[in-house]
């Protein structure tokens, strides 16, 4: 399925990766060491090297397994511990990563990745095509999997050695770009026998090697020397932290107990004033309402386009981003290759013609009562609350902790989500509009054309100079679905030490690669 994404101020993400508080400092608490490292030492900031990395992470990792925790916004952290096949340049681009080339069959329906020789995870296990035959089974098979929905075009794999045979179940050229970070952070075959002992003692092919977890609080990990870019990794240690109350991380920030934080805009300025160095990192982050089509009062499409003019989505940015976001009415940010131009502003904010088209669907204001369902506070249901006030319609939020279960059983009518995307495009589309989208809350629902628009952008190879106008094309069938309505977008913001080298600008992807602490 769709990744579901950690809840983060002020942005609503599902609850399934429920961001941990870090513990009082007089708690007691008890270190999960990896047993292959338990003779090493434990706290890797002993050895080695001393450019320490100390990350306070509101995404700090519930799951350490990729096939449970690596599909929302975790992966920036479980990509510490994980490689993939391959990974995006600043472009967006599928680029090599443990797969040093790929190539496609002719007909498109059969992709071959060309593995880099003399690879080895850290628990000495070798990096081949079965290891990944394994990680893409278990991806696929696992019952607690969050990566199955994004493998249906792979019907089987072959292992030969260090080649990759991915066998596909339709045309799809989107397979390198879907197979990076996100989806296929590749755990040793060994380690994943016992997916409950990875989830605690994760073992990757990654930069870093988990030496010590507390779990929900504090994960010490060290440089692999057997990671095969390790010569452009500059950091020997990491200490990721998961980050206390927001108020006090750019405090922590400026005594030097972290170097390093992913942080909210309202933070943004206090971190420029501390002397802190805030780094725009580009990704796909989008917000929008969700609506049950299949449910009243959503069944009148006079009431959905209603609601669509209701929305002022500036209101968003200025009160929520702080001057970092934008207004956006679709998944994708503006210049990315999947915006549709076209489809821009097609319901701008109109209050007057949103009264009327409530008065042709036979509502009177006042009469309209919706209840909001949101898994906790959120400043975005109150603007939404306040909008629809504006046409006479009366909303009430409702909060529900075990939100998720509904939301994905496509039982709520009303409701909040936002999310980080997908390297591919395609996979961000089909969540949003296809008809198993686990973000289209209108099941099966999908709207006409989409289908075969997305199949058609599958068929089409990504040099093609045809993609970006097939592809966009497909956004345009998307978005006349009756089911969402975005509202806003922003970047991801971090502030670091300026001892902290500047980081390579990967949509979404947080890179270590060339960074370097302290002048190391």
């Amino acid at each position: 399925m769709f990744g579901p994404l950690t809840p983060r101020r002020p942005r609503l993400r599902p609850v399934r990766h429920v961001r941990l508080r870090a513990a009082a400092l007089g708690t007691v608490l008890v270190t999960v060491l990896t047993p292959a490292l338990s003779a090493c030492g434990g706290n890797s900031a002993a050895a080695g090297g001393n450019a320490t990395l100390k990350w306070a992470s509101s995404y700090f990792p519930t799951h350490w397994d990729p096939v449970v925790g690596g599909s929302g916004a975790q992966f920036r952290e479980l990509a510490l511990v994980y490689a993939s096949l391959t990974r995006t340049d600043e472009k967006g681009d599928a680029v090599p990563d443990l797969a040093k080339s790929w190539e496609y069959n002719a007909k498109g329906d059969e992709i071959t990745f060309h593995l880099r020789p003399g690879l080895k995870f850290s628990d000495g296990e070798p990096v081949d095509a079965t290891a990944v035959k394994a990680a893409v089974e278990r991806a696929k098979k696992q019952r607690n999997s969050a990566l199955f929905g994004d493998l249906t075009s792979i019907k089987s794999v072959d292992a030969n050695g260090l080649d990759a045979v991915v066998h596909l179940n339709q045309v799809d050229y989107q397979i390198p770009q879907l197979l990076g970070e996100r989806v296929l952070q590749i755990a040793s075959p060994k380690a994943a026998q016992s997916p409950a002992k990875l989830d605690q003692n994760p073992v990757g092919a990654g930069p870093f090697i988990v030496t010590q977890i507390v779990p929900g609080t504090k994960a010490v990990l060290k440089k692999n020397p057997d990671y095969w870019d390790a010569k452009n990794i500059h950091i020997d240690n990491v200490e990721l932290t998961s980050a206390p109350d927001a108020s006090t991380v750019v405090s922590g920030l400026q005594t030097g107990v972290y170097n390093f934080a992913d942080i909210d805009p309202s933070q943004a300025e206090a971190a420029k004033k501390a002397g802190l160095d805030v780094f725009v990192q580009p990704g796909f982050n989008a917000s929008n309402i969700s609506l049950n089509i299949n449910k009243a009062p959503f069944d009148n499409d006079k009431v959905v386009d209603a609601l669509r003019y209701a929305i002022n989505r500036q209101e968003f940015v200025d009160k929520l981003t702080f001057g970092y976001g934008e207004a956006t009415d679709q998944p994708f940010p503006k210049g990315y290759v999947a915006y549709d131009p076209a489809s821009a502003n097609a319901y701008p904010y109109d209050p007057a013609k949103s009264k009327e088209l409530l008065a042709e669907a036979g509502y009177k204001s006042g009469d309209l009562k919706l209840n909001l369902v949101i898994p906790s506070e959120d400043p975005q249901a109150e603007i939404v609350q306040s909008q629809l006030a504006k046409v006479g319609i009366k909303v009430t939020i409702k909060i529900d902790k075990n939100w998720a279960t509904p939301f994905f059983a496509k039982d709520l009518a009303f409701s909040l989500y936002s999310t980080t995307g997908r390297d591919s495009a395609v996979q961000t589309l089909t969540a949003h509009f296809g008809p198993n989208g686990p973000l289209n809350l209108s099941s099966p629902y999908e709207p006409a054309g989409f289908e075969a628009a997305v199949a058609k952008v599958r068929e089409t190879p990504l040099n093609s100079p045809h993609y970006a106008k097939i592809l966009q094309a497909a956004t345009r069938a998307g978005l006349r679905s009756k089911a969402l309505i975005f509202t806003y977008s922003q970047p991801n913001l971090i502030a670091k030490s300026k001892s902290v080298s500047t980081l390579p600008k990967n949509p979404a992807h947080i890179d270590w690669t060339g960074v370097t602490i302290g002048g190391n």
